[in-house]
């Protein structure tokens, strides 16, 4: 085993948003220490973006770009590896290659990752969704279900093909059945096959979608969304799923055995933190490390936990995008304290609202709770939201203002309004621009550092003008 010759760096486990972020502001504070941020995919999977990666509506490399390109320029060590244990005691972490890394702070990020809850068939035959490699995964899979669909002259093959079960009625599964229904029909008929076929089915162990999620109060909001499909999404409430197997989904439903038949089978019901984690001698609640509010774990105050892996039992925050952006630059900036020799200070973290695609050209944003913006404002609102938030502001900068002019003119044009099931666009889209130039800041800027607060307002917003601005060319 070669010990890696790095003189008291900070290591990072995990490049989800917590561990990417921390160590970008890490580098973006001068920070005089050498920072290591160990992944093992090459790749980083902006996941509230995953439903465009999968309909083509964004780019892979909008979405789903590779950690040297965020990266470059930075001081950050990018290390592609996966790690095998993490010692405490002794502070250090070893990897699956044999390389082991001494630390002087640790960032534990390593997130969480999808559980079957040991159901029969699940992990061989049903399609996770967490990551970009599994976005392209199912729009291959699906592409290939359509073109054996349209292939075949059995009515009942044809049905199963053209079935999709979705398990589980949280965000995820709700963002993915929305979009299925208004896409799977444009790709069946441009292959001339009838769209009114495809079925889209959502699976829930409750009578409740959303149950216990920050996203509850949108619930009626969502149940319409669902029904205003292309294909309306088909419900399946107090439905216990007991097997998977290749072509239909097993489930228990007012006592009686029930039988899905489907060609397609999303598994969005549930993550757990990674095991890895669980081996750790420290305070844990339901397989997520118990921090301190400063996000440091109680006994080992060198160590910092954040994302989907850990949690403060006093304020419990949603394991979302926005809060694990805001633990990173927090866990940064409370590093840097550390490093001057000063006291750390509690997390506060800002929730500003949430944000749900709700089908093609189609979303809500939940302004601090309070306000709801509904339709093609919601979309735009929430795609720019997002984009304004990948990693790197060069990177940052070029895709917002592909998605702009994109959005704004090309993705138009190819899908009409009929298919979507909407009104014009053109109508209605000097108001949706107008919102999110002046509600995306109001959301957001207050979970920005301060060197990225005028980038997140100013970037995209010159192209956009020009874009409703009558041209003098």
């Amino acid at each position: 085993m070669s010990m890696q010759q790095v003189s008291h760096p900070t290591v990072i486990l995990g490049g989800g948003f917590a561990g990417l972020f921390t160590a970008l502001h890490l580098s973006q504070q001068n920070y005089s220490h050498p920072i290591i941020l160990i992944e093992q995919r090459d790749r980083f999977s902006f996941k509230p973006l995953l439903y465009e990666l999968l309909s083509g509506e964004l780019h892979s490399e909008q979405v789903y770009p590779r950690y040297q390109e965020l990266l470059a320029g930075s001081k950050v060590r990018f290390v592609q590896d996966i790690v095998q244990s993490i010692n405490l005691f002794q502070s250090r972490v070893s990897t699956a290659s044999g390389q082991l890394f001494k630390y002087s702070n640790l960032v534990l990020a390593l997130g969480s990752k999808t559980t079957y809850f040991n159901t029969p068939g699940a992990a061989e035959y049903a399609m996770p969704f967490t990551s970009g490699k599994q976005a392209i995964a199912l729009r291959k899979h699906l592409h290939h279900r359509l073109h054996q669909a349209i292939q075949t002259q059995n009515s009942e093959r044809r049905r199963l093909l053209l079935t999709v079960a979705i398990i589980g009625a949280g965000p995820a599964g709700i963002e993915l059945a929305c979009t299925l229904a208004d896409l799977l029909p444009i790709w069946y008929d441009e292959l001339g096959g009838d769209g009114s076929e495809i079925r889209i089915f959502l699976i829930n162990r409750s009578r409740e979608i959303l149950k216990g999620d920050v996203n509850s109060h949108l619930r009626c909001t969502v149940q319409r969304a669902m029904k205003n499909r292309v294909i309306p999404v088909d419900l399946l409430f107090d439905a216990a799923v007991t097997k998977i197997t290749p072509e239909g989904v097993e489930y228990q439903q007012q006592n009686q055995t029930q039988i899905l038949q489907a060609g397609t089978i999303a598994w969005t019901a549930g993550t757990v933190p990674n095991p890895l984690l669980m081996e750790l001698e420290v305070s844990q609640s339901r397989g997520r490390l118990v921090v301190e509010p400063t996000l440091q774990l109680p006994d080992f105050p060198e160590v910092f936990a954040a994302g989907d892996c850990a949690i403060n039992s006093d304020h419990p925050q949603p394991p979302t995008a926005q809060v694990a952006y805001q633990q990173g630059m927090a866990i940064a900036q409370n590093l840097k304290r550390m490093k001057e020799s000063k006291s750390t200070i509690p997390v506060n973290i800002q929730m500003r609202g949430t944000l749900m695609k709700l089908g093609l050209n189609e979303g809500v944003a939940n302004l601090f709770d309070k306000l709801q913006i509904k339709g093609q404002a919601g979309h735009l609102i929430r795609e720019g939201t997002y984009l304004q938030l990948l990693p790197n502001s060069a990177h940052n900068r070029k895709v917002t203002t592909e998605w702009l002019k994109d959005e704004l003119f090309q993705r138009h044009r190819s899908i009409t309004p009929m298919q979507l099931g909407q009104t014009p666009w053109l109508s209605g889209v000097a108001t949706a621009a107008a919102t999110l130039i002046f509600a995306t800041p109001l959301v957001w800027r207050a979970a920005q550092p301060a060197q990225f607060q005028q980038n997140l307002i100013w970037t995209g917003i010159p192209t956009l003008l020009d874009h409703l601005t009558p041209s003098s060319k």
